[in-house]
């Protein structure tokens, strides 16, 4: 038994391409207003930070504000006791120890990070037994979530007093003590308490982008004769290389932007840790730009100072605007190498 309409039925019903355009449209609307409003709030931002910050980079140049030279740490201090007569405000400062604290701890922990993330989500997707498996997923995503100063906290109560107490020994201190003080404090600590903070983000992206990969993928390459963990690394990982890239992109803006922990753990001193001094190069201090903002905030309302303190954050943003392209860029190049499915 069937239900016959006759011709013509639907074309007298009310049409409803009005009615339910009309929500859709407000929908349309609202979001791309939000979107709009948040690329309007980004361009301000940039340009207020931008702004604030030109008469440190124009008072020095930039290749002499990003150069060495003096003591960081008192050039600041000159800054903050500047005169208060616009024409007198002192500017000068040279930043490369910070930069080099920047790059030096933030490289080291990206690097380390994304060795140790791409193996341990190669194991919790094809190693692990099941069990394993479903406890593990939660608990790194757990870790992704715990607050920066909690691990700072850890790093001040544990381990710097451990590498105090174990590594700097008495010839270690005398040996640098006219250049620098070894408190316990230093690159290692620092680089190891933000390798683990930034580990469980990349190790929960890649897990997701390792799984959205068809099974069939690596199923057929073990067909062929292919071990699991060949299979694994040269089909699933390649496969998703883009994903990694963007993890390693998303770990590294935090880690540039870590002020709090770094500021318990790194040092907090200027001062740029040489190679040349073997293994004590491990034990030096260091301080990245970010914590340099925090520790230096309640300098802000005086006008050379806060101006300098800006020019920090503005090297921040531009890092990772930059940071952002480079990451687009490679995934870009990767999408030639990646394998689609047939």
């Amino acid at each position: 038994m069937g239900i016959t309409l006759r011709k013509g039925v639907f074309s007298r019903l009310p049409s409803l391409k009005g009615v339910a355009s009309t929500p859709d449209q407000r929908a349309e609307l609202m979001l791309g207003a939000l979107a709009v409003g948040s690329l309007v709030l980004i361009g301000f931002m940039i340009a207020f930070v931008m702004g604030e910050a030109w008469p440190s980079f124009a008072n020095n140049g930039f290749f002499k504000w990003f150069g060495w030279g003096g003591n960081t740490d008192q050039q600041l201090e000159g800054i903050f006791n500047s005169p208060g007569d616009p024409a007198s405000y002192v500017y000068e400062i040279r930043t490369f120890p910070l930069l080099y604290g920047t790059i030096l701890i933030t490289g080291g922990a990206v690097i380390i990070a994304t060795v140790l993330s791409v193996l341990s989500a190669v194991f919790i997707v094809e190693f692990a037994p099941e069990a394993l498996r479903r406890a593990l997923e939660p608990i790194v995503k757990l870790l992704a979530a715990v607050p920066s100063v909690i691990y700072g906290l850890i790093g001040v109560l544990v381990i710097v007093p451990f590498f105090d107490q174990v590594f700097i020994t008495e010839g270690a201190k005398e040996s640098v003590q006219y250049v620098i003080q070894l408190t316990g404090s230093n690159i290692t600590v620092a680089v190891f308490i933000l390798t683990i903070m930034i580990a469980p983000i990349m190790i929960a992206i890649v897990v997701n982008a390792l799984n959205s990969v068809p099974d069939s993928w690596s199923q057929g390459a073990i067909a062929l004769g292919v071990n699991r963990w060949r299979a694994m690394w040269t089909v699933v990982v390649r496969a998703a290389r883009p994903a990694i890239v963007a993890a390693a992109v998303l770990a590294t803006a935090r880690a540039l932007g870590e002020a709090i922990m770094l500021s318990m753990v790194s040092g907090s001193v200027s001062f740029s840790p040489n190679p040349l001094d073997g293994l004590i190069f491990f034990l030096e201090p260091a301080r990245p730009y970010a914590p340099a903002i925090v520790e230096n905030s309640e300098g802000l309302t005086i006008p050379p100072f806060g101006q300098t303190i800006y020019a920090f954050a503005a090297v921040l943003l531009f890092s990772a605007g930059m940071l952002s392209f480079a990451g687009w860029f490679i995934r870009q190049k990767l999408r030639k190498y990646t394998l689609t499915p047939t």
